[in-house]
């Protein structure tokens, strides 16, 4: 039997998809808000309920709330609202056919990764208190991130046999047991010289450790302690919005392409298996020389 449109037919779906799904409160609250507003818009514009939408409407208040600048994530979360209203509904009978059938959902653009300015990571790097073991340690740490594009697993279980200051090479054991040597760069090869004769011993306090950053308890930092330690220096360095390991190192493959580094040689050393994996990075460097152009180009 098909409801009235009066009979709390948003709060009915909301309550079924909850006991379903078991959905948060926030995203519940997200749904209701969703179908209210394509309710108010097919009275005002079509003059019908939710219950008599077609198809044609849906796609007109698809491409109206785009039109109206809305981006398209929030475009494919909608429509998922109004395909789970409409699935719910034909299974209670309330309709006879499902008007979100055969809508496309809206392509999302693959979203560029939050990168770090050369002048922001210079301000990270001289983060540390390189008077406290702990903080020379996190500046050799963040000195070799940035110098090889590390994922942040890699970095904190790399050990002391892994790494060749005076080749200037890191072996890195990567994702799937796949090998790779990484340059270390003459900066990071000296920091990682300086740890070594002494403040990697003075946190072990004379314990062995194969671990190259070992912490004061003997073993190798955990992901997010290293996680932890990275936002408080970023904070230290007037660096207010979030960011994490994985920053460092697409500050790694940003800078590196801004300078004129091939792409299949950042490719290698990222480890990615798939160049199109690391193409996204040209894009992010297409996006900053748009940014200066406007900025800066008389015409811009």
């Amino acid at each position: 039997m098909q409801p009235e449109e009066g009979d709390g037919l948003v709060e009915r779906f909301a309550d079924a998809v909850w006991m379903e799904r078991g959905l948060s409160a926030n995203t519940l609250a997200a749904y209701q808000g969703d179908l209210r507003g394509f309710a108010r818009w097919l009275q005002r514009e079509r003059g019908v309920g939710l219950l008599q939408a077609r198809r044609e409407h849906l796609l007109g208040y698809l491409a109206a709330r785009a039109t109206a600048g809305q981006k398209p994530r929030s475009g494919a979360r909608l429509l998922s609202c109004l395909r789970q209203f409409y699935q719910h509904a034909l299974r209670e009978g309330w309709i006879d056919s499902d008007p979100s059938a055969r809508i496309d959902a809206p392509r999302l653009g693959r979203p560029l990764p939050k990168s770090l300015t050369e002048r922001e990571v210079e301000a990270l790097l001289e983060a540390p208190d390189l008077e406290q073991a702990e903080g020379f340690r996190d500046r050799t740490m963040l000195e070799t991130l940035y110098a090889t594009g590390l994922r942040v697993s890699e970095l904190v279980t790399l050990e002391l046999d892994q790494v060749s200051p005076a080749q200037g090479v890191v072996r890195v054991i990567g994702k799937g047991g796949k090998e790779r040597l990484v340059p270390l760069g003459e900066e990071a090869q000296e920091w990682i010289r300086r740890f070594l004769q002494g403040p990697r011993d003075e946190l072990l306090k004379g314990r062995l450790s194969s671990d190259l950053f070992p912490t004061r308890r003997g073993g190798a930092m955990t992901r997010q302690g290293f996680w932890q330690r990275i936002r408080k220096h970023a904070l230290a360095a007037g660096i207010r919005r979030p960011i994490s390991p994985h920053t460092l190192r697409h500050a790694f493959a940003t800078h590196l392409l801004d300078h004129g580094a091939d792409l299949r040689v950042v490719q290698m050393m990222l480890g990615h298996s798939d160049l199109s994996t690391t193409q996204i990075y040209t894009h992010v460097a297409r996006e900053r020389l748009k940014r200066l152009h406007a900025r800066h180009h008389p015409r811009g």
